[in-house]
């Protein structure tokens, strides 16, 4: 059984931390940072209102959001593991603009410490997978989401064509976890942890439909590079 304690999960990503951006792009072959500006693109930022990016990590689409946000809107990324943000906090260098209003807190995705309703967008990056429940993952989203708001999470899948599908998982099981440990020397169970975390994951209709048990209404769902990752939106109803 797949160990997603918040004790685990939270050293393996402090020990992962300072490489944790160049494996990404790595290991990806840089289509990452594409699946990125496309979720960005997705949303429907109006108004003043914050945005939240939970599980933020290194901060990489929150500093994106924040790119395309008007300057009055402020954004805010969480995360429970100090070491990402204290990187994700480096890439806002003094006197940058979005040093001045992307904000990072420390703070656990299944008990966010914000009021209810406050938000208009509230996102999620390919940390979802790694919330020990889900369920109260996706239901913190939704209660700090203000009526109307959007709730936007990009993760990995399963790709839906035959051929790829195999080499996807290949690739995964044999190939990532070797090239993952050459880079991540302090805890050999990291790129072991991640295609295991992603196998077991819901993913397409059932992540969906959890959305929905969670109180989001016009869900969908839009694969990306063949289904190796999904966006999926889900709206809260306005009051």
């Amino acid at each position: 059984m797949l160990d997603k304690s918040e004790t685990r999960v939270r050293e393996m990503f402090r020990q992962i931390a300072p490489r944790y951006d160049l494996m990404n792009h790595v290991l990806s072959l840089n289509i990452d940072r594409y699946w990125r500006w496309r979720s960005v693109r997705r949303l429907k930022i109006s108004g003043n209102s914050p945005i939240l990016d939970t599980c933020t990590g290194t901060g990489d689409l929150a500093l994106a959001i924040k790119r395309r946000a008007p300057e009055s809107v402020k954004v805010i990324g969480s995360d429970f593991c100090n070491a990402m943000l204290q990187i994700a906090r480096q890439k806002n260098p003094s006197g940058n603009r979005d040093s001045q209003s992307a904000t990072f807190v420390e703070a656990d995705s299944q008990a966010l410490p914000f009021d209810s309703n406050q938000f208009q967008c509230v996102t999620v990056a390919f940390g979802l997978r790694n919330v020990t429940s889900t369920e109260k993952g996706l239901s913190e989203m939704y209660r700090v989401c203000r009526p109307g708001g959007q709730v936007m999470i990009l993760e990995f899948s399963r790709p839906y064509i035959i051929g790829l599908r195999q080499l996807y998982q290949f690739y995964f099981t044999s190939v990532l976890p070797r090239i993952g440990q050459l880079f991540a020397k302090n805890d050999k169970s990291a790129y072991q942890y991640l295609p295991e975390s992603v196998g077991l994951f819901p993913d397409g209709d059932e992540l969906a439909g959890m959305m929905r048990d969670a109180g989001m209404v016009n869900v969908r769902y839009t694969p990306l590079t063949c289904g190796v990752a999904t966006i999926y939106e889900g709206w809260k109803a306005a009051e």
